[in-house]
C-alpha cells in the first residue's frame, strides 16, 4: 500500500508531480484517467488520493493514515467512496446509474464524494454512455477516477474529459531493486523480473513454493544436461514432468531454461551484468568454456521452437524429451 506521494515518485515520477502539484494548489481535477499496465501502481495511486482528499490531518500533499477517513478509505468502507468493477465480463449501465443515484444524494460524511471505476474499459456502450453525461455535468465536490490497462477502448469523449495520469511499466532494474529492498535475494529477485514487471505478480511468485522448487529443477535439470547427459531423460520423467503438470506451467519452465542458456552466452561474452541465475554464476561459467557460441544459439533457438510447439495440442512429456536430447547433443 502507497504510503506517500514521494515513495510514488520512486516509479511514477510524472504521476506524483502532478498530483502533487494539484493537491499543492488546489487545483483538482473533476476526473483522472489512470492508465498503465496491471501492477504500475493505479488503484494503489487512487487510494492514496482519495486519503489525501479527505484526510483530516494530512501533511502537505500527504495523508496521516491514522484519521477515521484514511482508515475507512484504506478497509474499502468508506461511505462517500464508491468503486465500481466489472460485474462478469464488464461494467453495465444499472452500475452506472446506480452511482448516479448515490451521488445525487447528499454526502454522508462531508460535501465531498469519489468514486472508482476500475477496468474502465470494459463498460458496455450504454455505461460508457451514461457515464459521459455524469462526466460533463459534474458537481462541484465529485471527483472520478477512472483506471484501464486497454486506453484505447474507452469513448475519446470520456478521456477528453479527464486528466490523463499515463503510468509507465516497472524495467526490470526497478523491480528488481524493489524486491531486493523487500529481503528477496538478487539472484531469485533477478530471475523473477524476467518473467513479469508486474510487482503484484512478481512477490505472488516469490511466495509460491512452486517457483522456487521450479527454478531449482531448472537448475538441476542444466546441471545434468551439462554434466551427466545419460540420466537426463531420467530426470525428465521422475522430477520435472511431475513439478510441471500444465502446459502454463511448464512454459514458465522453458522460460526459465532459455534463461539460463542466454546466460552461458552472455559468460562467453563476458557480460555477467547480464545473467539472471547469477546465483550459478560458478557453473554456467565452467560450461561456456566447453562449447561455442554457435552452438548455445542453436540451443537457445531449439528452446523458442518447442516454446512454440507447446501452444498447438503436443504431447508435453515427448516434447521435454526431445528438449532433453537435443541439449545434451548440443
Amino acid at each position: 500500500m502507497l504510503k506517500s506521494w514521494t515513495q510514488l515518485s520512486d516509479v511514477q515520477p510524472t504521476v506524483a508531480k502532478i498530483v502533487v502539484n494539484s493537491l499543492r494548489r488546489d487545483r483538482i481535477a473533476h476526473a483522472y484517467l489512470l492508465d498503465g499496465m496491471k501492477g504500475t501502481g493505479k488503484k494503489e495511486t487512487s487510494y492514496l488520493f482519495a486519503k489525501s482528499l479527505f484526510c483530516k490531518n494530512r501533511d502537505g500533499e500527504d495523508p496521516c493514515h491514522q484519521c477515521v477517513n484514511c482508515k475507512r478509505i484504506e478497509s474499502r468502507n468508506h461511505p462517500d467512496v464508491h468503486v465500481v468493477e466489472p460485474d462478469g465480463n464488464s461494467i453495465k449501465k444499472h452500475q452506472i446509474q446506480y452511482l448516479q443515484e448515490e451521488f445525487s444524494k447528499t454526502g454522508l460524511e462531508s460535501k465531498q464524494k469519489i468514486y472508482i471505476i476500475d477496468h474502465a474499459d470494459k463498460m458496455t456502450t450504454s455505461a460508457a454512455n451514461s457515464l459521459l453525461k455524469f462526466l460533463e455535468e459534474p458537481n462541484q465536490e465529485t471527483y472520478a477516477f477512472l483506471l484501464t490497462e486497454n486506453i484505447h477502448r474507452i469513448l475519446n469523449t470520456i478521456i477528453s474529459r479527464c486528466q490523463p495520469l499515463s503510468f509507465q511499466a516497472l524495467t526490470s532494474k526497478r523491480l528488481i531493486d524493489k524486491l531486493v529492498e523487500q529481503g528477496y535475494s538478487p539472484s531469485i529477485s533477478t530471475t523473477v523480473a524476467q518473467l513479469t514487471n508486474d510487482m503484484n505478480e512478481a512477490l505472488e511468485l516469490l511466495t509460491d513454493d512452486w517457483f522456487a522448487e521450479a527454478r531449482l529443477l531448472v537448475i538441476k535439470l542444466y546441471e545434468t544436461l551439462q554434466v551427466r547427459p545419460q540420466q537426463a531423460l531420467l530426470f525428465i520423467h521422475e522430477k520435472w514432468m511431475p513439478h510441471f503438470p500444465d502446459r502454463s506451467q511448464l512454459e514458465i519452465g522453458l522460460d526459465l531454461l532459455l534463461y539460463i542458456y542466454k546466460d552461458m552466452l552472455y559468460a562467453q561474452l563476458q557480460k555477467n551484468e547480464e545473467i539472471v541465475f547469477i546465483d550459478q554464476l560458478e557453473l554456467i561459467e565452467k560450461q561456456s568454456l566447453q562449447t561455442t557460441q554457435s552452438k548455445i544459439v542453436d540451443q537457445l533457438s531449439f528452446i523458442l521452437q518447442s516454446k512454440s510447439r507447446l501452444a498447438s495440442n503436443v504431447n508435453a512429456h515427448l516434447l521435454m524429451e526431445q528438449i532433453a536430447l537435443n541439449l545434451q547433443e548440443g
